[in-house]
């Protein structure tokens, strides 16, 4: 479920110009701003799979000592499903970013506007589009 050299792109209908920081809007964090914490400070830190299940977890408020217990069993369960892939995520849908994997499958943020993200989309191997927020 990992990409490999991979750069997704933001969404063709994304109206982000710039990476846009997500903002709470309650006390509960949504998935963008969980991801953005994630990825932010640790940069090729986390595979896909790692931001989707540390995702989950976070949003769910998965208290650290059942996740001591039973976290290997909880991400086996998770993944027992189908689930949505980073082209899916509203970092990359709504808010302006991309998401690189290097060769281990480690995945980094960038902004649509910085010069790093122009160069990836250049360079990477493999590009994908995040996907569309609207069915046009």
């Amino acid at each position: 479920m990992n990409y490999l050299d991979t750069f997704i792109t933001v969404a063709e209908d994304c109206s982000a110009t710039t990476g846009i920081v997500p903002q709470a809007k309650t006390d509960k964090k949504t998935v963008a701003n969980i991801q953005y914490e994630m990825l932010k400070d640790h940069p090729y830190k986390y595979t896909q799979e790692d931001v989707l299940f540390g995702t989950f977890v976070r949003h769910k408020a998965v208290p650290a000592a059942e996740l001591k217990k039973r976290g290997a069993a909880m991400r086996q369960e998770f993944f027992a499903k189908d689930q949505p892939c980073l082209r899916t995520s509203p970092l990359a849908r709504t808010y302006g970013w991309g998401f690189h994997f290097d060769k281990e499958g480690k995945v980094a943020l960038y902004a649509v506007d910085s010069s790093e993200y122009k160069k990836l989309a250049k360079q990477a191997s493999k590009h994908l589009k995040a996907m569309r927020s609207s069915r046009k």
